[in-house]
């Protein structure tokens, strides 16, 4: 099996679409006010979001994105005007993440992991 994609839930799609394109993300498919769906630029991935009345409650949704120039993804984002909750910092699991939020408050997590993204340390052979 390989996955195909995820869909995140949203109280209004047509807002979440410039935020997701800012990202780097490709519109595929656009059936508003309900659904969109997005390819991400690297692999065959697909992300998509649809309509809601009520989002999830407790921590929500939390989506990781991996860039292998994480940093330099980071401050052209910020360059556009993208605000982050944290900057690029190496975390204890080995690897490093930003983290922003969505229109909607779902977590985004850039990240880049490299070798530990799979095979880290204490994975279960």
């Amino acid at each position: 099996m390989n996955l195909n994609q995820i869909t995140i839930p949203s109280l209004d799609v047509e807002r979440a679409i410039p935020f997701y394109e800012a990202l780097g993300l490709t519109m595929i498919v656009q059936a508003l006010p309900q659904y969109v769906r997005f390819v991400c630029p690297d692999g065959t991935t697909s992300f998509s979001i649809h309509l809601v009345e009520e989002l999830p409650k407790g921590d929500g949704i939390y989506l990781y994105f991996e860039s292998t120039q994480l940093d330099a993804k980071v401050k052209e984002l910020v360059s556009k005007g993208i605000r982050f909750d944290e900057l690029p910092n190496d975390k204890p699991w080995l690897w490093r993440e930003a983290r922003l939020k969505d229109p909607d408050g779902n977590q985004i997590i850039l990240y880049f992991a490299g070798e530990n993204r799979l095979n880290p340390p204490w994975r279960v052979n």
